[in-house]
């Protein structure tokens, strides 16, 4: 049974490989060119370490194999084949992962896909937001960067002048582009804070909400970050907004708003239950020993 199972499970594995080839190494290339998505790499290996972290309880689950995903996987090559029609690469991408879900599910059963439910729902991380979306998000961001920037500066006696994303001050002008509308972080701190909440929290609102709280770190850290950079600008030049400098920023202030993020989650197992935290310490020094 276990050898039918392996032999079913990698055939199921190459025909998906060689059907989604296209697919995958577009998703590549896209992490190593598009700055936005450059976590999209280290996704797959966090999904591959959650799915051998519940490698006892996978064991330990009867399989009972449901045609049910059968139906899910037939879906998702639909959903797959009109991406392809349609140009559109978020629905060819995503339907990977139903693919992989529906397979779990056909071969192993409904236990064996609760159980790699996180993992499975990982993966939809690592598929690139439609262009559509990903503009309307990240043009309300750039305009409340822009405004930050303005109050900012404006509060500290320079004078300045905002037309839409574009700051103009006395001594250059800073435009507010999509790169620096924060989105970048935004995704990236999404990510970090999924993966975050799963290795030390094990309430589910808890995760739930040390996930919600990326989106206002993101956007704080980002709006000092043009502020920051609006002050530089005209107190050292136009330098100190393009270049090493401008990169640099970029840098300390995800660091910066990393670092906020672990705070959040310390304050939250702060408030852990003893029983909770005992457990755990359990967990973390108990010692397998040898039959």
């Amino acid at each position: 049974m276990a050898r039918r199972t392996a032999a079913a499970l990698g055939l199921v594995a190459s025909v998906a490989l060689i059907v989604y080839w296209p697919v995958i190494s577009s998703l590549a290339r896209q992490w190593a060119s598009d700055e936005n998505y450059s976590h999209g790499f280290l996704i797959a290996p966090f999904a591959l370490y959650f799915g051998w972290r519940q490698r006892a309880r996978l064991a330990a689950a009867v399989p009972q194999p449901s045609v049910v995903g059968l139906g899910v996987v037939a879906l998702s090559l639909m959903v797959f084949l009109a991406g392809q029609l349609g140009a559109e690469l978020f629905l060819a991408r995503i339907s990977l992962v139903g693919v992989v879900a529906g397979t779990v599910w056909f071969l192993f059963g409904w236990q064996h896909l609760r159980l790699l439910a996180f993992p499975i729902a990982l993966l939809v991380l690592m598929v690139p937001l439609p262009a559509l979306v990903f503009n309307q998000i990240a043009f309300p961001l750039q305009l409340f960067a822009s405004r930050v920037g303005e109050l900012a500066l404006a509060t500290t006696g320079i004078p300045v002048l905002r037309e839409g994303n574009i700051l103009e001050l006395s001594t250059t002008r800073l435009e507010v582009v999509e790169a620096c509308s924060g989105i970048r972080s935004l995704i990236s701190l999404l990510t970090l804070a999924v993966i975050l909440g799963k290795l030390n929290e094990p309430r589910r609102w808890a995760r739930v909400a040390l996930a919600l709280v990326t989106v206002p770190i993101a956007i704080a850290a980002n709006a000092a970050r043009v502020a920051g950079t609006g002050v530089a600008a005209y107190w050292i030049g136009p330098e100190a907004a393009q270049g090493f400098f401008h990169t640099f920023s970029g840098w300390l202030v995800f660091v910066m708003a990393f670092a906020v993020l672990l705070g959040v989650q310390r304050a939250l197992a702060a408030g852990l239950p003893l029983r909770w935290r005992l457990a755990r310490a359990m967990r973390k020094r108990a010692v397998v020993l040898p039959s």
